[in-house]
């Protein structure tokens, strides 16, 4: 029997029972996170400046336009009125380095039901989204779309994905940034395993071009603990050979090089005004989204 090709398992029963689960996991997490919810929690991003008007009592003085008041000596309010269907881009690294799990859940696996419940909640919103999964290139793309109804065909997208290559996040970032010319909010997810400085740039770009990054940056807890015992040989996942050692000799100097790479990161992406959510793939997700959108909702309701 001729072996399956990546290329044709959308033709495969478990792949398309894989893209079902993804969709209904997704629903139920979004629609118990919204059941509470009486706003948008993309809220406050996608406005732009509409008018002027004199301030009144009980107006939020945050939209104060202070340079008119230097020149006029008068108080008016900024008015904005929000865009309709903005764009909200989700790139999933597909590398090899995110096949990794400990436990029951590869990073990958986690970052599909990420990709998956966020798209499901943007276009619950009637607003658009556009998916693309990559490597060191994009190797796969769901081109964007404000229909509800397409969040099978992106479940699909994502479920079907099979990891064979190294990763390159900047080229994916920079790429986006030159091709998609309307501002929108980007949604980076991955374990950022690459050159940390052209990552930074990338999202520099990004922000640039006028739009939002929103990083979550998904690890395995093993990664983040280190806690191997004995003698242990490492199979490096993105053609990186195998290492054979000890690791209780390597653990203060691996987790005090780890931790520093996350904080460059985490402070990089501050830097740039870009939302950093570092996730473990033991977190519950629905717990991690609720976290997440409630600390959006506080800072732009």
């Amino acid at each position: 029997m001729a072996a399956k090709s990546p290329h044709n398992n959308l033709l495969d029963p478990e792949a398309i029972q894989r893209a079902e689960h993804l969709g209904l996991q997704a629903r139920t997490i979004v629609e118990g996170y919204m059941a509470g919810a009486h706003q948008s929690p993309f809220r406050g991003f996608a406005i732009e400046f509409a008018q002027h008007r004199e301030y009144v009592p009980g107006d939020d003085t945050r939209h104060l336009d202070w340079k008119v008041l230097g020149r006029s000596d008068r108080y008016y309010i900024k008015q904005y009125e929000q865009e309709t269907n903005y764009v909200a881009h989700l790139l999933l690294d597909g590398s090899e380095s995110m096949k990794y799990g400990s436990g029951n859940i590869s990073k990958l696996d986690y970052g599909r039901t990420v990709a998956a419940c966020l798209a499901y909640l943007i276009l619950l919103q009637r607003d658009a989204v556009a998916v693309g999964v990559f490597d060191a290139k994009m190797r796969e793309y769901q081109p964007r779309t404000d229909a509800l109804g397409k969040i099978h065909q992106i479940c699909e997208v994502l479920a079907k994905f099979v990891p064979t290559d190294q990763t390159a996040i900047a080229p994916a970032l920079s790429e986006l940034a030159r091709q998609v010319k309307r501002r929108g909010i980007v949604i980076l997810i991955s374990d950022l395993l690459d050159d940390e400085t052209k990552i930074l740039e990338g999202i520099q770009h990004l922000r640039f071009g006028g739009h939002e990054v929103i990083v979550f940056h998904v690890l395995d807890p093993y990664e983040l603990t280190f806690p191997f015992r004995g003698t242990v040989e490492f199979h490096g996942l993105e053609q990186q050979g195998k290492v054979l050692t000890r690791p209780a000799e390597l653990r203060a100097s691996y987790l005090a090089e780890f931790n520093a790479f996350l904080d460059r990161i985490r402070l990089g992406c501050e830097r740039q005004g870009c939302p950093y959510v570092r996730i473990s793939t033991d977190q519950p997700w629905a717990d991690v989204l609720s976290a997440f959108l409630a600390t959006r909702l506080h800072r732009y309701g």
